[in-house]
């Protein structure tokens, strides 16, 4: 009788010159260039082994391209948080930290964890996020430079003043480029017509939400809640209830669905009314804007759902 073979796990320890990888927990190691060169031997290989998944972590952006390359071959890659690899590594009692150590490790987090495989977006939803991801840069100048004013000796106010109106030219110029890219997609201006029509949801939460969330309107509403980081984690033990609190998901994305949430409070019917009822409810204040902030992803992901544009209640009732 064949035994069917077990699955492999591949772990992989991504630098900014080098691949180290881990055919399985205790599998032979090899290191490739992460270079195109490098990335397309280590594709012809991984293809021959035929691995039941492939995990690395987030790297500030050097793991972009072996993810990129990997995907298109059609292998299962997931990219993980180093954090998430990191608890695990304790629990386990691995505090030693090396290339080869974090290789072999990554591929027993996989097989132990078996985390989903990612979905890389398409290159227009790449090119998006980059345009996004350059205004924030922007915006963080742009703070960092006029708090900076408040304490900078005259003699440097000037150039201060001029690098401020650069960065004003700039964030107009790429905003102007994020719509200009939305209308020129007849589905993407679909979509963004349809997040727009929400009371409370601007251009720049539609174009983040369009780049970094690609699963808005295909999830159910836990599935999303939990993907961008507002379901709440129970902390109950025994006769115990403790506070629930949010973790991990998209920082990005909650951070934008944060804004445009305070903007809803004060102009969405139903946003509002559901807040001024958690608060009479006795909710603190940012407890009831978190829940604000769930539901008004939920109204989202059933907008791009169905379809349908937002249309207000005739009477807004709060959410049980």
């Amino acid at each position: 009788m064949t035994e069917t073979p077990l699955p492999l796990f591949i772990g992989i320890d991504v630098s900014k010159e080098g691949l180290e990888v881990a055919a399985g927990v205790a599998g032979e190691t090899w290191t490739v260039e992460n270079d195109p060169t490098g990335l397309a031997s280590l594709k012809d290989k991984l293809q021959a082994l035929k691995p039941e998944l492939i995990v690395l972590e987030s790297t500030g952006g050097f793991e972009a391209l072996a993810l990129a390359e990997l995907y298109a071959a059609g292998l299962k890659v997931a990219r993980v948080n180093p954090g998430r690899v990191r608890e695990f590594a304790k629990s386990i009692g691995q505090l030693a930290k090396t290339d080869h150590l974090d290789a072999h490790l990554l591929a027993r987090f996989a097989e132990a964890v078996h985390p989903e495989a990612s979905i890389l977006p398409d290159e227009n939803a790449q090119y998006l996020a980059a345009l996004i991801n350059r205004r924030r840069q922007l915006l963080e100048m742009q703070v960092a430079e006029q708090n900076r004013l408040q304490t900078a000796p005259k003699t440097m106010r000037e150039r201060i003043h001029k690098h401020l109106d650069w960065l004003k030219t700039e964030i107009r110029e790429l905003d102007k480029e994020l719509d200009d890219f939305i209308q020129s997609s007849p589905l993407w201006k679909e979509k963004g017509d349809l997040l727009r029509s929400v009371p409370g949801v601007g251009p720049i939460t539609t174009f983040t939400l369009l780049a970094e969330l690609p699963e808005l309107g295909t999830l159910d509403r836990k599935a999303i809640a939990a993907l961008v980081g507002v379901a709440p984690f129970n902390q109950d033990s025994g006769h115990h209830t403790g506070k629930r609190h949010i973790h991990g998901g998209r920082p990005a994305v909650r951070s934008i669905l944060y804004m445009a949430t305070l903007c809803a409070t004060r102009f969405n019917p139903v946003i509002s009314s559901f807040y001024q009822h958690l608060l009479k409810a006795g909710k603190l204040p940012k407890v009831a804007l978190v829940a604000c902030m769930r539901k008004l992803l939920t109204i989202l992901n059933a907008i791009l759902r169905t379809r349908s544009l937002w249309r207000a209640p005739s009477t807004s009732m709060p959410a049980p």
